[in-house]
């Protein structure tokens, strides 16, 4: 704590206020006297609670209080800035001379470039605002937002000074056109009566509230101020356990709940949403769901317009769960990377194609189009991988067996492509290829006088000490080697063998393909 000086008006209203110093963002929690320090001081906790010295104390006297144990610091009113009004940091940010609005010459930044193209060059045609960081405190003057920008749709209020809901409400009041608010990383006290700002966010759509501290109750208690609302992120908050939204977020379609420590049981809470389409749980610690009003293979009451589903950088291991989300009627794009389902083969790409055989409707995997013949391929390789299992269970005669439960399309699957013969059924074998032989056939579609050459390779055999082998039999170099494959099952298609030191059980390389070898 430094010395006294001469300090600049301190607000009557501070505490409760946001302020900056420097690039970081703060709340005031107490104005006064420090003793034995002379003079005013601001108690403020910081945003980034690494930027602070102490809870809230000094020499044993507690003058305010802190989420975090080191997240406040005393600082001199003359080192904080408490903002300006919207229209000033509208007007900070958007305003040119006309000399300068005249000439062609002029290097502007980005967000003028977007002013620049409007052919009137008034605030009265601005189609959207972007103050992210600009220290924006509050409406201003009112009514002076409507006459001065009035046909703004999009609004981007990002790490302001913002301190409250009533101060947002009064902005968007005056934007009657307003549809998409972006307000991350504020910290704003909930409105007393929600209900009441209904009508200053009535056209509102998109609602993005990254990083701002809150639970799902906070959101739930706010939700009745956007009665239209259909797009809303809440990344990377305090959120855990979800509650059911009851007559509010009704026309929600896409909500983000990804970077937030939920609570597994409680994601059911959103399932009764009837336009509810896209759902991100990434990053979630999600690791089960089920839905237990149906039995498997039947389609759920629960996420009924569901189409899009995040599930990345979770704890998914469990092949049960892929078999709930089946089980959900409009699923057609599906993300599940990062996570820990794995196949007997320890394959990725097995573990692919069982995930394609498993979700019947889906479209999309992991943002990759999933082809007709991509679809076909991955279900009569489920159908082979299980089928010694299923005879042994006891066939088409089985109904509500434990193997049924496990793979609830296996019989829709025989019903579409027919039973497994005797000799097409694949064994699982985890990681235990290493002694497996597999017959490989060598083609040469560059040297057609050069007839093909088969060999019995071992499936842990890497294709490092395959392109040895080829260069003992061709004389060349085996950098200058490149080599792709074809399988019986997939006709007319080429796989790359893109990796020296990958085995050819990775590249799911089986008895019978053929290698293509080429050289340059």
């Amino acid at each position: 704590m430094g010395t006294d000086q001469t300090e600049p008006e301190v607000p009557e209203d501070a505490v409760g206020r946001r302020v900056s110093c420097g690039e970081e963002l703060a709340t005031v929690r107490y104005v006064g006297p420090v003793p034995p320090t002379t003079g005013l001081w601001l108690g403020v906790e910081w945003d980034d609670p690494e930027r602070g010295k102490h809870d809230g104390s000094h020499e044993g006297v507690l003058y305010f209080t802190c989420r975090h144990p080191k997240g406040g610091s005393f600082v001199r009113p003359a080192k904080v800035s408490f903002g300006v009004d919207f229209l000033t940091a509208v007007r900070q940010v958007y305003q040119m001379d006309t000399e300068e609005v005249l000439s062609e010459e002029i290097s502007i930044a980005s967000k003028t470039l977007e002013w620049g193209r409007i052919k009137e060059r008034s605030f009265e045609s601005l189609p959207s605002v972007l103050l992210t960081r600009r220290e924006v405190n509050g409406p201003g003057a009112s009514g002076d937002i409507r006459r001065t920008t009035p046909g703004v749709r999009w609004l981007d209020l990002s790490r302001t000074l913002l301190c409250c809901w009533e101060d947002v409400a009064a902005i968007a009041q005056q934007l009657e056109q307003l549809e998409g608010l972006q307000l991350s990383y504020n910290r704003l006290r909930l409105p007393s009566d929600p209900s009441a700002h209904c009508q200053a966010f009535c056209s509102l759509k998109v609602l993005a509230l990254i990083g701002c501290q809150l639970t799902w109750s906070q959101v739930l208690d706010c939700a009745p101020m956007w009665p239209q609302l259909e797009d809303l992120c809440v990344e990377d908050n305090n959120i855990t356990e979800l509650q059911r939204p009851v007559g509010v977020l009704q026309s929600l379609k896409n909500l983000n709940l990804s970077s937030n420590p939920l609570v597994q049981d409680s994601v059911l809470s959103l399932a009764a949403l009837p336009r509810l389409e896209q759902l991100n749980m990434s990053n979630t610690g999600l690791s089960v769901i089920r839905f237990d009003d149906v039995p498997a293979g039947s389609q759920t009451a629960s996420f009924p317009a569901l189409k899009i589903l995040n599930v990345d950088h979770n704890n998914i291991t469990e092949w049960c769960v892929v078999d709930e989300l089946a089980k959900l009627p409009s699923l057609v794009q599906f993300s599940c990377r990062s996570n820990r389902l794995v196949s007997s083969d320890g394959n990725t790409r097995t573990a692919n194609q069982l995930l394609i055989a498993k979700l019947g409707q889906l479209v999309l995997l992991n943002g990759c189009e999933i082809h007709a013949e991509d679809r076909r391929g991955a279900e009569l390789d489920y159908i082979k991988l299980f089928g010694e299992e299923w005879l042994k269970a006891g066939g088409r005669s089985q109904t509500g067996t434990q193997f049924t439960c496990q793979h609830p399309r296996y019989l829709s699957l025989i019903a579409k492509y027919g039973a497994p013969e005797e000799g097409e059924l694949k064994k699982p074998q985890p990681f235990a290829l290493k002694n497996q032989l597999l017959k490989i056939m060598f083609v040469f579609p560059d040297d057609p006088d050069r007839k093909p050459i088969e060999k019995k390779l071992p499936a842990s055999m890497v294709v490092q000490k395959v392109k040895g082998l080829l260069y003992r039999l061709l004389k060349v170099p085996a950098a200058n080697l490149k080599l792709t494959y074809t399988s019986p099952k997939m006709v007319g298609t080429e796989f790359e063998i893109d990796s020296d030191l990958k085995t050819l059980q990775f590249y799911s390389i089986e008895d019978g393909d053929q290698v293509l070898v080429r050289w340059s």
